[in-house]
């Protein structure tokens, strides 16, 4: 049985999801939707992710931004991992607030992807970009005949 482009980064997403407890659990965060190369999660701002300032602690934003980016360039159910990272924090997130990640391939190439991450508060406003470079190393997500 062939599998769409879009049924493999589903089932990509629901097996990870399954098993992410750090993101689950810990995080509180919420699998929206993935896609070929691009995925969004989301995360309510509670008591417990604010720092000393009463604003979200930057590490939760960060968290939130490295998941996405995980199950964007995971899609391809080519297992793929952070090679390198950089976030830049552009608004502070509140308690109450619910954030939203969008992230996004910008290029693959050979076992090297580079993905933006968008990282939204329920009024459209940007928080935080997040860029991430992945690298294939062996394995998938689930398994499946090797795609050619």
């Amino acid at each position: 049985m062939t599998v769409t482009p879009q049924e493999r980064a589903q089932k990509v997403g629901e097996s990870m999801f399954a098993v992410d407890v750090a993101a689950r659990e810990t995080m509180g965060i919420e699998l929206v939707s993935v896609e070929p190369g691009r995925a969004v999660l989301r995360m309510a701002v509670k008591p417990l992710h604010l720092n000393g300032h009463q604003i979200c602690h930057g590490g939760f934003i960060f968290t939130l931004a490295d998941t996405t980016f995980a199950y964007a360039c995971n899609s391809y159910n080519k297992n793929a991992v952070a090679a390198g990272c950089s976030i830049e924090f552009l608004k502070p997130g509140h308690a109450g607030d619910v954030l939203t990640c969008e992230g996004l391939e910008q290029t693959l190439q050979g076992r090297h992807g580079i993905y933006d991450m968008k990282v939204s508060n329920q009024k459209g406003e940007v928080i935080a970009m997040f860029r991430g470079k992945s690298a294939v190393i062996p394995g998938q997500v689930f398994p499946e005949e090797v795609q050619a």
